[in-house]
């Protein structure tokens, strides 16, 4: 990584405008970086979820940027309007209610069109609930999956809970008031007794983290803003690799299209007393005797 530096890369594109893709807090005011409150202050117009929620930002710290509201039943509408402003070598803040832009937000319309225009698209990083949760989740951190909201109802929310369950890694989670038990009830019905934590009110004054196990957990309907870190499929530690049984029922269930051999191998070596040149002659056999052909020794 390169020295830090307390100069931003703010110029210009070739095209002229720039938009600013910039962070705001997502509870505690004070998370608002002094680079985020001078962009903002400087900008030519505030590109907001919300209006009034970001009036209140806007209060608290003396910003008198005009404001526009771009949502997701307007963004299309009002998509040539922000080009010409572009186009005018404007600069252009979008922010979100909370936290970081497009992470289930509106903006991603504009930030793609003017990437294709040749404008500069300048990212402003701040407070971000997926990352707050998941360094207080006590859960492995790479890789991980945000998956945002999941579709309330029918065979696509069914179809999201099954592709959750092969996801590696860690998963994040949204989810809203009064849907959180719900929620880990379908998780726990569709991924067993899997590690998770419930993130909530993140940096404001009740925040709490719970830790513990789907199916496991005894709770009342949280409230406020939630955020679920659920353990991934690979991250299973339940078992024990510790004789020729285990390892071989955990290639075979760890087995996947993208993974490859030395992957999967080296994972193994890991989680058990194997060396890696042990471990990938075992899982090359084990692949190979499951796949019913004969296996072949070494790493070729």
């Amino acid at each position: 990584m390169s020295e830090a530096s307390d100069e931003g890369v703010e110029s210009a594109g070739a095209a002229g405008g720039v938009l600013f893709v910039v962070a705001t807090p997502i509870g505690n005011l004070e998370d608002l970086s002094p680079r985020a409150r001078r962009v903002l202050s400087e900008a030519d117009l505030l590109v907001c979820e919300d209006t009034r929620r970001t009036a209140a930002l806007c209060a608290r710290f003396g910003i008198s940027t005009r404001r526009t509201a771009l949502h997701a039943h307007n963004e299309r509408r009002r998509l040539p309007g922000m080009l010409e402003r572009l186009a005018a070598g404007e600069r252009l803040a979008l922010v979100s209610d909370a936290g970081t832009p497009l992470l289930s937000d509106p903006g991603m319309h504009l930030v793609g069109a003017a990437i294709a225009e040749g404008y500069s698209v300048v990212p402003i990083p701040g407070a971000s609930a997926i990352l707050a949760a998941l360094v207080a989740s006590g859960l492995p951190l790479r890789p991980f999956s945000f998956v945002g909201f999941l579709p309330r109802k029918g065979r696509e929310r069914r179809t999201w809970l099954s592709r959750i369950a092969e996801l590696p890694g860690s998963v994040v989670l949204f989810e809203a008031p009064g849907r959180v038990l719900q929620t880990l009830d379908e998780l726990h019905g569709c991924l067993g007794p899997r590690r998770v934590a419930i993130a909530r009110e993140l940096t404001k004054r009740f925040e709490e983290v719970v830790r513990g196990r789907l199916g496991e957990l005894e709770l009342c309907e949280p409230r406020g803003e939630v955020t679920l870190v659920i353990e991934g499929v690979s991250w299973d530690r339940d078992v024990e690799l510790a004789d020729d049984e285990a390892i071989a029922s955990w290639v075979l269930r760890n087995r996947r299209d993208n993974v490859t051999t030395r992957d999967l191998s080296r994972e193994l070596a890991e989680r058990s007393a194997l060396s890696r040149s042990d471990a990938y002659r075992r899982v090359h056999e084990l692949l190979a005797r499951a796949d019913g052909s004969p296996s072949s020794e070494g790493e070729g």
